[in-house]
């Protein structure tokens, strides 16, 4: 889904491998706050190789005898990767369970506190990641492009993986639009955030490729750090000084009812991006969703980098809802080892069931 979107850099020269192991692909959570040390509410700390998400909150679940709708966590994370994350367990009125006796393959428990509210899914104020990218050419070009990253940031597209294999996310969201009914709340969620995420890409790379980094007159600009926004007929010295200290960030629509926030030029390149997209854009509008904005450019946090022959190691930090394969797409074409594993590993499996 993001192969055809517009490369801020140009599309990269060298190309290397992610996640020729699990190690290749390290991401800690950032928790935003201090758990209180008392309440009903369970924030386990954990470290996990090989085994998804859901995987664990069941497991914990079972641990700790509740019902998995208890069981919460601030993000999913990838399987095959090294992830450390937290999870929230509701267990109120019960002893606190011994977390170190965790005995789960690929499971590590780090901490566990209490503490009196739920762990929400997105709660966090974002994660630290470390990628090794291995047999990488053109190593020249791929520092040029780090420097720039550095200096400017790249596309804040969402990743490939908010939308399924082959957008399968974007098209059962699709069906749902034409009446098709989904009793799943969390399945409808994903889809109507497939759709949504679509959009905002679509927005983001026709901007880029027409104008750049350049502000237009009626830009809806962001407050960095908040999701709270603002239109500007003109662009005044003040302003694009705030622009210039990151005090505030270029923005695109994350679709939803009410009226388009942008104004003048920005608005039209906005609409016209979409033009194709009508019964997305109804669609969400029906569900509920509400016009917000996210942010156009994503600069990663202290963005560090290192050589040893043809292996590169990237380390950086992001901000929470921002994707590190939006960040790899500027500096090298990578092939995903584990992905192109599983998709052989299905390839036969069809071959089979034939």
């Amino acid at each position: 889904m993001t192969k055809d979107l517009f490369y801020l850099y140009e599309k990269p020269s060298a190309e290397g491998n992610l996640r020729t192991h699990n190690s290749d692909f390290i991401v800690k959570e950032i928790l935003p706050i201090q758990p209180t040390g008392e309440g009903e509410h369970h924030f386990v700390h954990i470290r996990k190789e090989g085994l998804n998400t859901n995987f664990v909150a069941e497991k914990l679940a079972e641990f700790a005898g509740v019902h998995p709708r208890d069981v919460t966590s601030a993000g999913q994370k990838d399987r095959h990767a090294i992830t450390e994350q937290w999870f929230g367990i509701r267990i109120p009125g019960k002893e606190t369970p011994d977390w170190k006796n965790l005995d789960l393959e690929g499971v590590t428990v780090l901490e566990a506190h209490r503490h009196n509210k739920k762990l929400r899914t997105g709660a966090l104020s974002g994660n630290r990641f470390k990628l090794t990218i291995r047999n990488v050419t053109n190593t020249k070009d791929v520092q040029s492009r780090i420097e720039k990253i550095q200096q400017t940031g790249v596309p804040n597209y969402f990743g490939d993986q908010r939308f399924g294999h082959n957008g399968k996310n974007i098209e059962m969201a699709r069906q749902m639009f034409s009446g098709k009914k989904i009793k799943d709340r969390n399945k409808r969620s994903i889809y109507l955030s497939a759709v949504r995420s679509n959009l905002f890409n679509q927005v983001v790379s026709k901007r880029l490729h027409l104008h750049g980094t350049d502000s237009l007159e009626g830009d809806c600009v962001q407050l960095t750090g908040s999701r709270s926004f603002f239109a500007e007929e003109k662009w005044d010295d003040t302003l694009t000084q705030r622009l210039v200290d990151n005090d505030i960030q270029l923005s695109a629509p994350l679709w939803g009812r009410g009226e388009l926030p942008a104004l003048g030029a920005a608005a039209d390149l906005e609409n016209a991006a979409l033009n194709d997209f009508s019964a997305d854009k109804e669609g969400l509008e029906k569900a509920g969703l509400e016009q917000e904005r996210r942010p156009l450019l994503l600069k990663p946090e202290n963005l560090q980098y290192e050589f040893d022959n043809d292996m590169l190691v990237l380390e950086f930090a992001l901000p929470a809802g921002s994707f590190a394969t939006s960040v790899l797409r500027e500096i090298v074409n990578v092939t995903d080892v584990r992905q192109r594993q599983a998709q052989a590993a299905f390839q036969e499996q069809q071959k089979a069931a034939q």
